[in-house]
């Protein structure tokens, strides 16, 4: 069947469908969703429980492992790591790659049964375990709402509202309020009056848990009624708590209330916030109220986005003025500036793909192919749509990749036809022949450069899935290709081109300029000299192979964006409000600098996860995160490297650190050492050894571990003689501790649809007082009075404790962490890595690398698991098409020289050789068999014409050379805008300079390797 005799004899149908794709393209791409950057499923999920009073060590074996065997009897689990604090056990669960995430909720379902069996098996006090499976949401645009002259409850009032508007605006899934602050009913007594008085906390926690408690009263008969008993007494308001009775005292003890006791008389009630905070935010320096927005599934991130900032300016102009809206990050305005940028960049390289048609293909046949582009551009959003391909950094950038790919086809049918013209033949038979000539290698070398994207597109990592759209996009923009080669392109050329005046019939040879002469030559001199030639190209690829030793290494590139991360650890165990004032300290400093715009700060957490690339750190009272805007990306180097050197200075007690974005999966720790053994003191001491290590290279920066410092904890020594007769027990001394420092929940206050914590603890002079810890009351049952602390306690020692302990895959786990203050982090890895593996380790104690190097080699893995069926693939195709073993063997041949072009262009450019080079570089090897296909078959085409071998090679060549020249030429040069862009340069270089060499390789070496393999003499 040929394909071009059909559309050409249905010129009509074939224009109409033409144009009905072109239609259906721009609604298409009209409607396709937009992103900054591809989604990729996070298949984590979180199991947290709390164990109050325990210590990190008591709730990693009496919470952590037992929930953790229980977890392991999942089937679909990939990796188990946990984190257990004092009081508190955080699991995080990774699931297999395989697992796609229409099959999440599933496995999450399967999961909360798994915990909820272990939960009869936990020791008293722990959990109920929380499993939460929404870990991985992004919130696209998160807020600041701020006054600096307004009270914290007057901007949370206007947050609430906020809240409730947004909520409703087209495409919002949900949104998370951040840094709030809980309200609690806070009962201060006074130590010295109670003790006067003779009145217990155990008593007044009684009586407040009585006052406050729904009970069912019944129900009573009267007539045909049957009514509700509901008592009074409740307590309505904070005033109403002084009025609880806590017990009756003789007249000697007290006087003025008729021998009662109310609560007002041995302490102050009052209505404030839960102290201390547990996260904190500030925008500018101002205390602040955040909320993350998240987009329903399928949204389209852009109309959300322009529909919040409508809906928020109509809010703010009713507001009273001093409430500002801040906005710490905005995934539409992102989005907008990327897709902008990646459009003209696509313009451009569509531009600069034409004029190279145009200038090489004469202007007729220039405008016919450059429609032909235009066509197919348009035409694939047709099927991508509905495959669910967004427009996003990949996607864009994959159309850019494959548009020199694109006309490669075009041309040679377009080249074919021309020939043929020159010949004397008019263009509908010219077109058909070519056609029938052609369609079928055009075909196969197009399934091929599509086999060279697919181990991407079948990966089922996060890299895999980030990456996907490229391979999406390849696929149907290849195949489409083709079919508008077949179909389209030979109805243009009877439509279009003309002979031209100087064709001479048959007689005419198009190759007998000066220009192909002198190519002729070279091929007849290098096919003469084969074996020289193999030499010198022998010589060549071995110093490629030496050269490519020196090329960097790496896995993403850092983000462009505007913005910039500082991480600050002070010593593990510093409260929060000594976190905060250094925080403050460091945004004084950063508003004072030029360029920076506004300054976002996060305590005692990670900010929600904001990007999908962005991995929040967990809860740590030590920890504060700082988002810098800036107003280029260019200046982001200068002010972190300033910013680093100001705290060196400053942050004396801490460390910070600076780390921009990254342009795909991954996180700041490139360098990660993980240690795993039994002894938490070995560990330690493991850890401290590869922290010299990396101390002592003066590029090694951010070093540090995830156990942190060990803390103090003060340590009463009970005596437990004096306790027994006092009838005193280790829970009476816990809750007297609890209650006299840090305040313990005794029951909730009901306002409304609200639920505040009943919290009692000493006044603020007293709980501030460590000293006063000896002269803390406690209640003795046997003497039914309160005594001193000090009888019931011998000592205080002051100890040192892990309060964090991390395991991973149920073993004891300590991670170093590092990061490259310059260049790359292959290059720092390459010199830390045999110094920490000369590491002496008991044995019990095993190394693992992870950080950028684990990434990389996951990331690879899951494309090494499918290459070699696509490599297979190819070879069976080429096979196919030729009928032959020893054709695809030349073919192949020529493949491993690419790296030739690769190794120099990266050397040249000081590019590094990271994930996205990888895949420029599969798609480099599609391309030079693509093109070698087509110079076989034109060699076989020549045979079968009857010519001597030997003229049908040098004769192929020439005929060849122009299609094949004219698409390394579009594709190379389309790239050009990449090169300017921080993810796709790498790629865009191995591409470009790979293609470079691999035309060479193809027009000169392959015949040389034909001439060999095929035993072909010289003439």
């Amino acid at each position: 069947m040929n394909f071009a005799e059909i559309a050409i004899r249905k010129r009509v149908v074939t224009l109409v469908f033409t144009f009905l794709f072109v239609g259906g393209g721009i609604a298409a791409f009209q409607g396709m969703s937009r992103l900054e950057d591809p989604e990729f499923t996070i298949k984590d999920a979180l199991v947290v429980t709390p164990y109050p009073g325990a210590s990190a060590a008591e709730v990693e074996e009496e919470v952590t492992d037992r929930i953790e065997i229980a977890i392991q009897e999942l089937g679909q689990l990939k990796r188990i790591e946990s984190k257990s604090d004092r009081g508190l056990s955080n699991i995080t669960v990774t699931i297999q790659d395989k697992y796609k995430r229409e099959a999440l909720p599933q496995v999450w379902d399967e999961l909360r049964r798994k915990v909820g069996d272990v939960q009869s098996r936990l020791p008293p006090g722990a959990g109920p375990s929380l499993v939460i499976d929404d870990f991985g949401d992004v919130f696209g645009v998160f807020v600041a709402v701020y006054g600096p002259e307004y009270s914290y409850a007057e901007i949370k009032k206007f947050t609430d509202l906020l809240r409730k508007e947004l909520l409703l605006v087209q495409d919002v899934a949900k949104i998370q309020p951040f840094g709030e602050r809980a309200e609690s009913i806070y009962i201060e007594l006074s130590r010295d009056r109670m003790a006067q008085l003779g009145v217990s906390a155990g008593q007044i926690a009684d009586e407040l848990r009585k006052k406050n408690l729904v009970a069912d009263s019944g129900r009573v008969k009267v007539g045909e009624e049957f009514i509700a008993l509901f008592p009074s007494g409740v307590v309505n308001s904070v005033e109403d708590f002084g009025q609880i009775l806590i017990t009756h005292v003789t007249s000697e003890k007290f006087e003025g209330s008729e021998g009662q006791i109310y609560l007002k008389d041995v302490g102050v009630v009052r209505r404030g916030y839960v102290e201390p905070q547990t996260e904190i935010l500030r925008y500018d320096g101002n205390v602040a109220i955040g909320l993350g927005i998240s987009t329903v599934s399928g949204g389209n991130v852009v109309t959300m986005g322009e529909a919040l900032r409508k809906r928020v300016d109509e809010l703010t102009q009713q507001w009273p003025l001093g409430i500002e809206v801040g906005l710490i990050s905005v995934q539409s305005t992102a989005v907008t500036a990327a897709i902008q940028a990646f459009s003209s960049s696509l313009l451009q390289a569509v531009a600069i793909v034409i004029v190279v048609l145009l200038v090489f293909m004469g202007v007729r046949s220039g405008f016919l192919i450059g429609g032909i582009l235009l066509i197919t551009i348009i035409g694939s959003f047709v099927f991508l749509q509905p495959m669910g391909v967004a427009l996003e950094r990949i996607s864009l950038g994959a159309l850019i990749i494959a548009l020199g790919m694109l006309v490669d086809n075009a041309i040679v049918i377009v080249d074919g036809v021309l020939v043929r013209l020159e010949k004397g033949q008019n263009a509908k038979d010219a077109s058909i022949a070519v056609v029938a000539q052609s369609a079928m290698p055009l075909l196969g070398a197009t399934v091929v450069a599509i086999l060279a994207f697919a181990a991407i597109g079948t990966s089922d990592d996060a890299t895999g899935e980030f990456c996907r759209s490229l391979f999406q996009v390849v696929l149907v923009s290849l195949s489409f290709s083709w079919l508008t080669a077949v179909t389209i392109t030979p109805v243009l050329c009877v439509m279009f081109l003309k002979p031209s005046s100087q064709s001479g019939g048959e007689a005419a040879d198009p190759y007998d300029s000066a220009f192909y002469r002198r190519y002729k030559g070279l091929l007849v001199r290098c096919i003469a000299q084969r074996w020289v030639t193999v030499a010198a190209v022998g010589g060549i690829f071995a110093a490629s192979i030496f050269g490519f030793g020196f090329v960097d290494q790496s896995f993403f590139p850092p983000s462009t964006r505007p913005q910039f991360l500082v991480d600050l650890w002070m010593p593990q165990g510093t409260h929060i409000d000594d976190t905060t004032a250094q925080i403050a300290a460091m945004e004084e400093y950063l508003e004072q600098q030029d360029g920076v715009t506004h300054v976002s700060s996060i305590i005692g957490t990670g900010a929600p996860r904001f990007l999908l690339t962005y991995k929040p750190e967990k809860s740590n009272t030590a920890y504060g995160l700082l988002l810098v805007d800036v107003e280029n990306a260019e200046l982001i180097d200068g002010l972190a490297k300033n910013l680093e050197d100001w705290m060196a200075d400053h942050v004396l007690e801490g460390m910070g650190y600076t780390y921009k974005f990254e342009l795909g999966p991954g996180s700041n720790g490139k360098i990660r050492a993980r240690f795993n053994g039994p002894d938490p003191a070995v560990l330690r001491r493991i850890a401290s050894e590869t922290q010299a290590i990396m101390h002592a290279d003066p590029t090694a920066k951010a070093i540090r571990t995830d156990w942190r410092q060990r803390v103090k904890v003060i340590r009463p020594i009970i005596a437990e003689q004096q306790a027994n007769l006092n009838g005193i027990q280790r829970t009476d001394i816990t809750r007297t501790l609890e209650e006299g420092f840090q305040g313990a929940r005794v029951g909730v206050f009901r306002d409304g649809d609200l639920l505040l914590p009943i919290t009692m603890r000493a006044t603020e002079a007293q709980r501030n007082d460590v000293s006063s810890i000896r002269n803390l009351q406690i209640w003795s049952p046997a003497v039914r009075a309160m005594i001193p602390f000090r009888q019931v306690i011998s000592d205080f020692e002051v100890d040192f404790e892990d309060e964090i302990v991390w395991r991973r895959n149920r073993k004891r786990t300590i991670t170093i962490f590092a990061d490259p203050a310059v260049g790359q982090a292959t290059s720092l890895f390459s010199r830390l890595r045999p110094q920490i593996e000369a590491i002496e380790l008991p044995p019990g104690y095993a190394l693992e690398w992870g950080g950028e190097y684990e990434d990389t080699n996951n990331a690879q893995a899951g494309i090494a698991a499918s290459l070699p069926l696509f490599l297979l693939m190819m070879v069976l195709v080429t096979i196919t098409l030729f009928n032959s073993l020893r054709q695809p063997l030349v073919i192949w041949l020529c493949v491993p020289l690419a790296l030739i072009g690769v190794t120099a262009g990266l050397l040249l450019t000081g590019q590094p050789f990271g994930f996205m080079a990888t895949l420029g570089f599969l798609s480099l090897i599609g391309m030079l068999i693509k093109n070698a296909v087509v110079l076989i078959d034109e060699i076989n085409v020549q045979l079968a014409a009857g010519k001597p071998p030997f003229t049908a090679i040098i004769d192929s060549g020439a005929s060849r050379l122009r299609p094949v020249s004219m698409a390394a030429a579009t594709t190379a040069l389309g790239m050009i805008p990449l090169l300017f862009d921080a993810f796709f340069a790498a790629m865009a270089v191995t591409i470009i300079a790979g293609l470079i060499f691999a035309t060479i390789l193809t027009m000169v070496v392959l015949p040389v390797f034909y001439a060999i393999v095929f035993r072909v003499p010289s003439e």
